[in-house]
C-alpha cells in the first residue's frame, strides 16, 4: 500500500497539521490521519505506510474503552455514516476508510494535559537541569526512566516558539480556573489508570501520555487523539530497566537515524528534511503496526 500524504477532499475548510488533516463543517470536524511523519518538528518527505490507519484506529479503540469515564467527541468512524451526515463526502469513501473520524465540534481547551508515571522525555530534561518536574521539586539521584512513586499531572501550553512548554498546575488554574482544572486533572488520572491496567494485560506499560479536552455547552469532552504511539510512550514490561533509554513504539528510531547521518549528509533540523531510505520507512511501518497489535490484539485494516 502506498503511503497517503495528502487527503484533498475538496470540501470543508482545511487545516493541515503535521500528521492530520482537519476539515471543518458547521457542526462537525472531520479528522483524516495521513501517513506523514515528523521529527524535530519537521515533516519528512516520505510517508509511513499504515501509520495513519494505526493512529486513527488505536484512538478509536481507546475512545470506546474510556467512554464510561468521560464523553468524547467521536460521532462515527464509518465512511458510509459520514456521507449520510455530510453528503459532500460522497466519492471519498476509499480515502476515509480506516483513517478518518467524524467528530463533534467543541471549544478546545488551550492546555495539553500530560500524565507521567516515569521520568522520561521533557520531564527527564527538566529534572537533569533543575531537579524538578513541572516545577515540582523531585528527590535527588533519580534515574532516567525511573518510575515515580505515584503518577504526576504535568500540564503544558504552546510557547511562542511553537513548542510545548511545561507549566505548573497553579499556572494552569490561573488560565482555566480552579474548578475546570480540577475536573480535568481527576479525569486525566482516571483515563490513565484504566488504560494502564489494559496495557499491563498486553505486556506493556504506559510511561506517559497527553490528552486534550474541549467544552461543548459547558460540558467537558475528551477530544483529539488518545493513547497512540504519537501521544504516549509505550514500553514493554519485560524489557523495562531504569537508568537508560527504553525501547518503545514511538518515533525514536527515526530521530536516531536522522542524528546519525554521516557528515556529508548532516541535517540541521530545518526544512527540507532528507529522504528516508526504504529500510527506515519499512521499520517504522512495522513498528506502528506492532503497536496496534500489542494494544488491541488485532490487525490494522
Amino acid at each position: 500500500m502506498d503511503a497517503i500524504r495528502e487527503t484533498n477532499l475538496g470540501t470543508g475548510a482545511l487545516r493541515r497539521g503535521k500528521v492530520r488533516d482537519c476539515y471543518e463543517f458547521d457542526n462537525y470536524l472531520l479528522l483524516v490521519v495521513s501517513d506523514r511523519i515528523s521529527a524535530f518538528d519537521v515533516v519528512m518527505p516520505n510517508g509511513i505506510p499504515f501509520k495513519g490507519k494505526v493512529l486513527n484506529q488505536i484512538s478509536s479503540f481507546w475512545f470506546d474503552m474510556t467512554k464510561d469515564i468521560i464523553q468524547n467527541h467521536v460521532v462515527t468512524t464509518d465512511p458510509a455514516e459520514m456521507v449520510k451526515r455530510l453528503p459532500e463526502l460522497a466519492g471519498h469513501e476509499q480515502i476515509l476508510e480506516g483513517r478518518s473520524l467524524l467528530a463533534t465540534k467543541t471549544e478546545a481547551i488551550p492546555v495539553e494535559c500530560v500524565v507521567r508515571a516515569y521520568v522520561a522525555g521533557s520531564a527527564w530534561s527538566e529534572y537533569t537541569e533543575r531537579g524538578t518536574v513541572a516545577e515540582v521539586e523531585m528527590p535527588k539521584g533519580m534515574l532516567k526512566s525511573q518510575k515515580l512513586d505515584t503518577p504526576m499531572f504535568t500540564p503544558a501550553i504552546k510557547a511562542e516558539s511553537g513548542h510545548d512548554e511545561n507549566i505548573s498546575i497553579g499556572r494552569m488554574k490561573n488560565i482555566l480556573g480552579r474548578g475546570l482544572s480540577e475536573s480535568i486533572i481527576e479525569t486525566s488520572f482516571a483515563l490513565f489508570k484504566k488504560a494502564s491496567e489494559h496495557a499491563a494485560t498486553r505486556g506493556m506499560l504506559i510511561a506517559d501520555t497527553k490528552f486534550e479536552f474541549g467544552l461543548l455547552d459547558g460540558h467537558l469532552m475528551l477530544i483529539d487523539e488518545i493513547f497512540t504511539p504519537d501521544s504516549s510512550r509505550f514500553w514493554m514490561i519485560d524489557e523495562y530497566e531504569p537508568g537508560k533509554d527504553q525501547k518503545g513504539f514511538d518515533k525514536q528510531p527515526l530521530r536516531d537515524w536522522l542524528q546519525k547521518l554521516p557528515d556529508e549528509g548532516k541535517w540541521d533540523k530545518t526544512p527540507p528534511a532528507p529522504e528516508l531510505p526504504d529500510d527506515v520507512i519499512n521499520y517504522m511501518s512495522d513498528l506502528y503496526r506492532s503497536a496496534f497489535k500489542m494494544i488491541t490484539g488485532g490487525e490494522v485494516n
